[in-house]
């Protein structure tokens, strides 16, 4: 991972509001979207960053729909699949101790910043009161990291949070790359890469890296319609 379990953003853990007022057993912050390259900028432990690795990696998973949505996304037994949705973020998580995941997205106004994933070692629903708990912290951390955003490459910049802006900067790279050489649209570009990094066991990072490198294109080779070669 980027960064490492525990990481506060300046004088503030991010973390830990959500460990201390809700019955929980982890939590990760990620940002992504129109304002910043996504990224995830704090992590209780290993397997919190992991299922948020995992979501953007194979660009499935409860996440996604916090994003599209703008609403909670709750999910009492994560363990089940349910009318085949997000097969392979199931696969992925399947046996981990991740018994339940409750995904908040990080807004303020018409900004989408980004989600908090929360996860419990134990199934079971959150209650009333803590799913309001929740979201008052969600909205108390989107202020927090809008105001870091808006200090990004000013005299105050925070010296941890602008690495974490920056750490998946290679993807979006490639991603660029991959439109040029493809045709296709930006997001269309970001899914060839993950296609291919999931179809050959790779992640998406090291995919990123062949096509930076020029070891892996996805533009037209020796007359065919696309390349996809790995050198």
């Amino acid at each position: 991972m980027d960064i490492a379990p525990g990481v506060v953003a300046g004088e503030e853990d991010l973390c830990a509001p959500y460990l201390s007022n809700l019955p929980i057993t982890g939590v990760a912050v990620s940002l992504f979207g129109g304002t910043v390259a996504a990224t995830l900028v704090a992590a209780s432990d290993d397997l919190a960053a992991r299922l948020d690795e995992l979501q953007f990696n194979l660009g499935e998973g409860p996440r996604w729909q916090a994003l599209k949505t703008r609403a909670p996304v709750l999910l009492s037994d994560a363990q089940a699949t349910v009318d085949g949705e997000w097969p392979m973020f199931h696969r992925a998580i399947d046996g981990t101790a991740a018994a339940a995941m409750f995904v908040f997205p990080l807004t303020v106004g018409a900004l989408d910043l980004g989600v908090v994933e929360l996860y419990r070692a134990v199934p079971g629903d959150l209650s009333r009161a803590d799913q309001s708990t929740a979201a008052a912290l969600a909205g108390q951390t989107s202020w927090l990291l809008l105001r870091k955003i808006l200090s990004v490459n000013s005299p105050d910049t925070d010296p941890v949070l602008e690495p974490a802006l920056m750490s998946r900067r290679e993807i979006h790279q490639a991603t660029g790359m991959v439109l040029a050489q493809s045709g296709a649209s930006a997001a269309e570009s970001l899914l060839l890469l993950r296609a291919y990094a999931f179809a050959h066991d790779l992640t998406l990072q090291a995919t990123a890296a062949a096509v930076l490198e020029g070891r892996l294109s996805f533009g037209p080779k020796d007359g065919e319609p696309g390349g996809h070669a790995l050198q």
